[in-house]
């Protein structure tokens, strides 16, 4: 029996990607991973139906979980109050509770100067990401109060630091850095723990870049201090499922940096 055996989790962005050596190729599959070997029942979504499919036979053959895969895409000028209703309605149709919200996709146009940046690529990464985040906080709080739930959001370094080319990206996910600090001192008295994570995962994308223009992947992507890129699964996926324990609890709030993909740190 796992940790969370029993726990429904939902992971948006959650589709199967994976490396040349077999190994998760995204955050959110990576997560996806790590909370399938404790036991939890999964609702993914993502707009890839395959990716959604094929994640839902290899999580269910290997780890004996039930996976629902929901084709949900929130985008600018879509109904989407609607759309995530309809995910958090068939989540609670088939688990009956929710007990972890993960927000984790995100799309985004890299490498466009803020100069350069159109309305559509700004709306791209500002749906995507932060309306999405604030959208599935909404419908999902009533039955996260209920289970004294977790949620976790997905920042990034790109507004910690200002990267060149991600203006839209970092807007969003600086937004989702200050809703989940209102989120953490709202629902605290409801029991329920609100974290964001920065990471710096090595990902399929980084993987097909570094083949594609080796030598913009290097001008580019640097190594982080402590010698390796993130695991998707083993470090970015096992930190979830710590934050979701109650051990864990007393960090509600606080945004952690995932440091080369070793440790934390508030």
């Amino acid at each position: 029996m796992g940790e969370l055996t029993g726990k429904t989790v939902i992971i948006t962005g959650g589709g199967r990607a994976t490396l040349k050596d077999g190994s998760a190729g995204s955050i959110g599959y990576g997560i996806a991973i790590a909370f399938a070997k404790e036991g939890a029942n999964l609702v993914i979504t993502g707009r890839n139906v395959k990716k959604l499919t094929d994640a839902k036979e290899e999580l269910e053959r290997l780890y004996g979980i039930r996976v629902l895969p929901v084709q949900a895409d929130i985008s600018a000028g879509a109904d989407n109050e609607a759309t995530v209703k309809r995910v958090v309605d068939e989540t609670v149709a088939a688990f009956g509770h929710i007990d972890v919200l993960i927000n984790n996709a995100q799309a985004s146009a890299s490498g466009v100067t803020l100069a350069d940046h159109t309305t559509a690529q700004f709306d791209l990464a500002l749906y995507s990401g932060l309306y999405s985040a604030f959208y599935y906080m909404k419908a999902c709080y009533p039955y996260l109060k209920e289970t004294k739930g977790s949620v976790i959001n997905f920042a990034s370094g790109a507004g910690l630091f200002g990267n060149f080319g991600q203006c839209a990206y970092a807007a969003a996910k600086e937004g989702i850095r200050g809703l989940s600090r209102v989120a953490a001192t709202e629902w605290g008295r409801d029991g329920i723990n609100v974290n964001v994570i920065c990471p710096l995962a090595w990902t399929a994308q980084l993987e097909n870049f570094q083949d594609a223009y080796p030598d913009a992947f290097k001008a580019n992507v640097h190594m982080p201090p402590m010698g390796h890129y993130g695991d998707p699964e083993r470090e970015i996926g096992r930190v979830c499922v710590q934050l979701s324990t109650s051990d864990f609890k007393y960090l509600s709030g606080e945004t952690l940096t995932l440091e080369g993909g070793m440790g934390l740190r508030p």
